[in-house]
C-alpha cells in the first residue's frame, strides 16, 4: 500500500467545491427546511440521529401536525409523544425530546436559546453537533456540525485513524470541521456536509467518482474507503430471553404494563415480561388465578444495540381480572389509545386476533 500524506485544503476551495456541489445535487426541499425554526429543526435533528431521511419524514409530518409548537410539545402526556415516535426506534431521543420542550417552556420562556452553543447543547437530549445545527439551520450564524455523515466524509477525506469516538480522533475531526466552516451561507454549508455523507459518501458504496473531493481523497486514492471511519471496537452481543404475557380478557383487550422511565424501552408500554414460565404462572396464580394458557408462539428475536432479545410470546385468556393499578391498562386492538408501544409489543398486538389463543394465520413466529 502506497502511503497517502492527507493534504488539508484551504477553506475556500473546499467550500466551494462543496457548494457548487450542493447547488445542483444537493437536498433543498425537506419539510424542516420549510418554515424554519429553532422547534421544527431542533424536531428534525433529534429525529435524524441514527436514522435515515426517507424514514423520517412521514413521522416528522405527524408530529408537527400534532405539535405545531413547542408549547403543544411540552403541554402534551409523554405517552402521546411516545406514540407518535413508535416505530422510530431509539425512544430515549423522545423522551428527551419532551423533557427538554418543557425545560425551554420553563426556563427560557418558551424560545430556544439559539444564542448560545452552550445553552442550547445542555438541553435535555442536544449535545455539541446537534445544537451546532439547530442554530446554524434555523438562525444561519456559523456554528460548527459534526454527525456521523460529517465523520464518515472528513475521516475518509484525510484518511483520519482510529475510531471516531477515541477523544484523541474526536479532537482532530473537530478542528477540521472547524477548519473548513464557512462565515457565509452557513445554513447551506452545513446541509450540504449532511447530504455529501448522505448520498455520496455513503457507508457501504461511496460513489467516490461523482465526488467534488475525489482527487484530494485519502482514503479512494489508498482504494480504502470502506475501512474508514474505523468501526468502534466491538463486544461480543448478549443474548438475552424473556416470556411475554398476551392476556386477554373476554372483550378481546391486552393486558399492558408500563416500563420503568430509564432503561429498556423507557417510559413505552409493553406486555408483562417473565425470565421463565415459573415466574410467569405464580404471577397469573396470584393476580389472575382463572387465566387459562395456550401454546406459546413460535420465539423470534428483536436485536439492540448492545444486545440480542430472544422473545417467546405466550397467550393466555382470563374471564376475570380485578382493577388493575396504576401502571397497568387494558388495551383494546380494536380501538387502540395513543400510547407509545415498544416496537414488537406493536407487531404482536397488530397480530393478534381477538377472541383466540392462537397464533394468526401466516404467522409462524410474531413479528419483529
Amino acid at each position: 500500500m502506497t502511503e497517502t500524506t492527507p493534504a488539508i485544503l484551504p477553506p475556500e476551495t473546499f467550500q466551494r467545491r462543496l457548494l457548487e456541489w450542493f447547488d445542483v445535487h444537493g437536498r433543498h426541499d425537506l419539510p424542516w427546511q420549510q418554515q424554519r425554526t429553532p422547534y421544527r429543526v431542533w424536531v428534525s435533528e433529534i429525529m435524524l440521529q441514527q436514522t435515515q431521511v426517507t424514514t423520517v419524514i412521514p413521522y416528522f409530518e405527524r408530529f408537527m401536525a400534532r405539535f405545531p409548537d413547542v408549547a403543544a410539545l411540552a403541554g402534551a402526556e409523554q405517552d402521546e409523544v411516545l406514540h407518535l415516535w413508535t416505530g422510530l426506534g431509539y425512544y430515549a431521543r423522545g423522551r428527551n425530546l419532551h423533557k427538554a420542550a418543557r425545560v425551554v417552556m420553563d426556563e427560557h420562556d418558551g424560545e430556544f436559546p439559539v444564542h448560545s452553543l452552550d445553552a442550547m447543547a445542555g438541553l435535555p437530549g442536544i449535545g455539541r453537533s446537534t445544537a451546532g445545527a439547530i442554530i446554524a439551520q434555523s438562525t444561519g450564524r456559523r456554528a460548527v456540525i459534526l454527525d456521523g455523515n460529517v465523520k464518515r466524509v472528513l475521516t475518509r477525506l484525510h484518511g483520519v485513524e482510529g475510531w471516531p469516538g477515541r477523544p484523541a480522533v474526536e479532537r482532530r475531526l473537530w478542528a477540521l470541521a472547524e477548519h473548513y466552516t464557512p462565515h457565509q451561507r452557513v445554513v447551506d454549508f452545513t446541509q450540504a456536509m449532511m447530504d455529501l455523507g448522505a448520498t455520496l459518501c455513503r457507508r457501504g458504496q461511496p460513489e467516490c467518482g461523482r465526488c467534488p473531493f475525489e482527487a484530494d481523497c485519502v482514503a479512494n486514492a489508498r482504494g480504502e474507503q470502506k475501512r474508514f471511519p474505523e468501526p468502534k471496537p466491538r463486544k461480543a452481543s448478549p443474548t438475552r430471553q424473556t416470556l411475554m404475557l398476551l392476556l386477554q380478557d373476554e372483550q378481546g383487550r391486552v393486558l399492558l404494563q408500563q416500563r420503568p422511565s430509564s432503561g429498556l424501552w423507557g417510559g413505552l408500554w409493553s406486555l408483562p415480561q417473565f425470565d421463565d414460565m415459573a415466574s410467569l404462572q405464580a404471577w397469573l396464580d396470584q393476580h389472575a388465578g382463572t387465566a387459562e394458557l395456550a401454546t406459546a408462539w413460535a420465539t423470534f428475536t428483536h436485536v439492540f444495540s448492545h444486545f440480542r432479545l430472544e422473545i417467546t410470546p405466550q397467550p393466555a385468556r382470563v374471564t376475570r381480572l380485578d382493577s388493575v393499578a396504576e401502571g397497568w391498562h387494558w388495551y383494546d386492538p380494536a380501538e387502540p389509545a395513543s400510547i407509545g408501544l415498544a416496537a414488537p409489543v406493536k407487531g404482536l398486538l397488530e397480530a393478534l386476533q381477538p377472541f383466540t389463543l392462537s397464533a394468526p394465520a401466516g404467522h409462524a413466529s410474531a413479528p419483529d
